[in-house]
Order: structure tokens, then sequence, then C-alpha cells
């Protein structure tokens, strides 16, 4: 019997704000194990929290970007479980009143599009980080991420596949990083999802039960637990048995998930009202504050793109996939009416440059006008389009300073379109080449491109294209 697979997310995304959620603790990511904490994310006795202001706006503007609507009255619950890294014994989280509810988030798979939506989105903190195999048999802690704001994005049972689940997790990390609410960084934890698999018959409504993987912050292991999880409960209900609700964990180096503990529900965690934290109330004008402040969207940057600019789907997908890039992108685009040109220079040039420099677009040192300049020479025949991208090019990122035009003179490289002077060098080329002016005349037009590059040659590449391929042709075909 042939199995659909249906998958849910709880997505967690770390912020990127200066102190953790309750308390001033800095939140950057790397220092020294447990050097950045203070009694109230270690959890001391008579320690109270203070509310992250940047961790409620980060929220409402995550929330807007979805589509969701935000509750102008919010309010934080106790999550009571205890474990090693959690060291209060429960969790602030928001259960009963979360600050964002629905929305949806487009995801694009093998040329398909397709909505995913959100049930709700809340705000959390975040626990300290286990290592088991640093040091024998022990385990060790470092709270360092303890405290640490979170926002988790709960999806409803909409994806189907570990494809749609990889494109769900790379359009999530593209939008925070638009939003620069997030860094995105699933190797650094910054991203990662627990992922709700079941299975039921094809054509079926019902859905069957699940198993939840925890803590999965690289794509990769994703793809593999969730195809070793659909195998295995295949493998169960087809012999006979049936699929318990349980918590798993993935194992990367055997490729197999094993039970953490049963899948706890609500009452489990003994949730209640945050005594020490008042409601969050937001009031219209806030909101619309935020809303003013929200930049254009990954979704909306690919409209645009292939609207307003005609680039072709490849283009759009580079230049889009980070919000730098398609803001340079946006900047040249002003100064230039060569948009294809552009996209190209941006592509094959800027960003190279850029990646092997390791600077960010924003230091470039050749500036958007002379760009566009550069483009503009070659688009009036100028300097050919090798020698500009050859030659040029190398010696404009030498002398950032310098107008692209004069520069492309003290080197020699401008075409040249003065007729009387290229016949000279077309004759000079067909006196040289009978046998192939006779295939020509005989009907082999495609040798037209033979006595270009002759003509380019012994031009040193100044013939200018179009005056050139004309002359010849009217030679030619005297």
């Amino acid at each position: 019997m042939p199995y659909e697979t249906v998958i849910g997310l709880e997505t967690h995304v770390q912020l990127s704000t200066h102190s953790k959620a309750f308390c001033g603790d800095d939140a950057s990511f790397g220092g020294a194990p447990n050097t950045q904490v203070s009694p109230v994310s270690l959890g001391f006795p008579g320690t109270l929290p203070r509310l992250n202001e940047k961790q409620v706006e980060y929220a409402v503007k995550l929330g807007l970007a979805l589509g969701s609507k935000i509750n102008l009255v919010n309010s934080f619950d106790r999550k009571n479980y205890f474990y090693a890294d959690l060291p209060k014994g429960y969790q602030i989280t928001q259960d009963r009143q979360p600050i964002c509810v629905g929305g949806q988030l487009k995801i694009h798979v093998k040329g398909r599009e397709k909505s995913v939506r959100i049930h709700h989105i809340h705000m959390e903190e975040d626990a300290g980080k286990s290592m088991h195999d640093t040091d024998g048999p022990y385990s060790l802690i470092d709270l360092n991420r303890a405290g640490v704001p979170l926002l988790e994005i709960v999806t409803e049972p909409d994806l189907r596949s570990a494809e749609e689940v990889d494109a769900f997790m790379t359009a999530m990390r593209q939008l925070v990083r638009y939003l620069h609410i997030s860094d995105g960084n699933m190797e650094q934890g910054s991203l990662r999802c627990d992922v709700n698999v079941s299975i039921r018959p094809e054509g079926s409504t019902e859905f069957g039960e699940r198993c939840e993987i925890k803590n999965l912050n690289s794509m990769r292991y994703a793809r593999r637990a969730i195809a070793y999880e659909v195998k295995r409960q295949t493998q169960l209900v087809e012999s006979g048995g049936q699929v318990r609700q349980e918590t798993l964990n993935f194992n990367p180096e055997t490729g197999i998930t094993s039970p953490l503990r049963d899948k706890e529900d609500a009452h489990d965690y003994r949730y209640f009202p945050e005594p020490d934290l008042p409601p969050v109330v937001l009031s219209t004008e806030e909101l619309r504050k935020l809303q003013t402040e929200m930049p254009t969207l990954p979704w909306q940057m690919r409209e645009r793109f292939s609207g307003e600019f005609g680039l072709p789907e490849y283009d759009v997908n580079l230049l889009t996939e980070e919000q730098a890039p398609a803001l340079f992108y946006l900047e040249l685009s002003r100064h230039t009416p060569h948009y294809k040109a552009a996209a190209n220079l941006l592509i094959n040039k800027v960003l190279p440059y850029a990646d092997e420099q390791n600077i960010p677009l924003e230091t470039f040192p050749v500036g958007v006008k002379q760009l566009a300049e550069f483009l503009q020479i070659i688009a009036d025949g100028k300097v050919s389009n090798s020698a500009a991208y050859q030659q040029l090019f190398p010696a404009l990122m030498e002398q950032p300073d310098a107008p692209p035009l004069t520069l492309a003179e003290s080197l020699n490289l401008l075409q040249t379109s003065d007729e009387g002077a290229l016949e000279q060098i077309v004759e000079q080329v067909l006196t040289d080449n009978p046998d192939e002016v006779a295939r020509y005349q005989k009907g082999k037009k495609n040798l037209i491109g033979f006595f270009m590059g002759q003509v380019m040659k012994a031009s040193r590449g100044k013939a200018d294209p179009k005056v050139t391929n004309a002359l010849l042709r009217r030679k030619l075909e005297a």
C-alpha cells in the first residue's frame, strides 16, 4: 500500500539581540563556556526576569512578513520540566496567548510553488547546550546559551517530503536574514527545527500517529532523519505494528532515530501563567511604526527582478538569495538601463571579487556610477566585451577612482569604427584567405565567424564588431 508522508515543523530561530531574553547577559555566540551567565540565567532563587524589548519587536516583524495576526495583548507562561541545561527547572515561553497567529510562507520545490500555513509564532528562551561526547563518561553543560531569545514558528502539517522541509528552512533562513533578526546560522544553532513525522495511506484525510525528531541543525541531517523515520514507520505499519507517539533523537553517525522519551502532552509540562512578567501590550501605533520599517522581502525582490528588470530565473535566484547582492543590484540599476548586463557583471565579477577578498559588498571599491559607465562603454561598442572583462575590469580594481573610459584609453583598448581603416584590414584578410572566400560564396555562411576572428586578430581586438560584420558581408556578397 502506498503511503503519504505528513510533516509539521517547529522551527526555532535564535534572535540577534545583544542581550538575553530576560536579563542583560551577552547573547553573542562563541564565548568561553559558562562565561556569559548571571544569577538570572543561572536560575538563582529570588532573581526576577525583565523583558527584552527587541525580542518583541523582532517577533512582530516576522509575523508581519508572514502575514500573521499580531496579538496586541500576549502573555508568558512557565513550561515546567527538569533537565540539566535548564537551570531554573522551567522555561519561560508562550502557551495561551502567543504573539503571532496564522500566516504562511511560500516555498518552491522543483519549479512548483506551495504555501505552508503557520499555526502560530511564540517567544521563549533557549536552554543551555549539553555535550555528551567530550569527557568520557561525563556530560558537560555550557549555559552561555541559556536564556538567549528564541522565536518558535509552528507550522500546520502541510509538508509532504524532506525536499519541502529543506525548502521551508531555506526560505525561513533567507527571511530572517532579510529582516536582520537572526543570522540563521544552522551550524551555530541559530536556526534549527523539530520535525513531526507521520504516515497515512494515500488518499486518507486522517492523520497518523506522529513522532517528533528533536533539534536538527543541519538540512542534510534533517533529510536523512526524515527518510529513515518514514521507512521505519512504513515497515512497522506493514508488519502489523502501530506507531507510538514519542520524541526521537537522530544519530548522524548511524543514520537512525532512537527514542528519547514518550511524547509529552501539555499537561505534562504543567503550564501556568508566568507570575513575574506582566502581559505584553502593543498599540496599533507601534505596529504601524514597525510596518514602515519593514524591508523589501525576498519574494518582493524576486517579483521586481523578474518583472521590472526582465531577468531570467537563474539570475533572479542568485541575486536575491541574500539581501546584500539584491540591494547592490538595485542601486546599480538606478544608474544604467542595461539590466541584464548589470546582472552579469554582478554575478561574474563583483560577487566573486567580494568573496575572494572576504569583504562585504557595501565596501566594494568601485562605485556603482563607475560600474554603470563600464557597462555603457561596452554597450556603445567602445570596448569589446572580452577586453572589458579581461583587461579593463582588473585595471579598474587596481585604480578604483579612475573613470573607466579614461582607463580604457590608457590601456589602448578602445575599438575603432573608422570604416576606412577597417576596410583595409578586411580586404587584406579576404586576400589572404581565398579558399574560405570561395566556400562562403558557395553557401558556407557560418564562415563569417572565421573572418571576424581574423579581422579581430589583425586589429588586436580593436575592430568594432558591428562595422566589421557589415563590411565583411558587403564585400563577400558583392
